[in-house]
């Protein structure tokens, strides 16, 4: 399954993005979503994930408090709300899904099966 990101785009220091991930196909609900970053030269940097319910959510720190994972099953659709943007949140953003429902969040790349095309989030000074 495809996942699509959107929702990227330029925005200054302060501002905030809401990025959303949804599948190419309506395939019902999927276990854990994740969002990852990535920029040139580095690994895939694991930001936040959510569970099958949306109840229980996973951040690293260096995004607590600025982003916001939240899932609408009804929608089928994640959404990353990202304010406070710093320049160095300049990235090209992921979407990951997990096809077994397992009772924790996944934060490393191996922990997810499909992944999205990106969407590039371009923050200035």
């Amino acid at each position: 399954v495809q996942l699509q990101a959107s929702g990227g785009g330029s925005v200054q220091a302060g501002g905030s993005l809401r990025l959303s991930c949804a599948p190419s196909e309506n395939t019902g609900n999927r276990g854990a979503v994740g969002w990852f970053r990535q920029t040139q030269g580095k690994d895939r940097e694991f930001l936040a994930g959510v569970n099958r319910a949306g109840r229980m959510t996973d951040y690293v720190d260096s995004v607590k408090g600025r982003f916001t994972i939240s899932r609408d099953n009804a929608k089928n659709t994640v959404y990353l709300q990202m304010d406070s943007l710093k320049p160095e949140d300049t990235a090209v953003y992921y979407c990951a899904a997990k096809r077994a429902i397992l009772s924790h969040i996944p934060s490393t790349e191996g922990g997810y099966d499909n992944w999205g095309q990106g969407t590039l989030v371009t923050v200035s000074s």
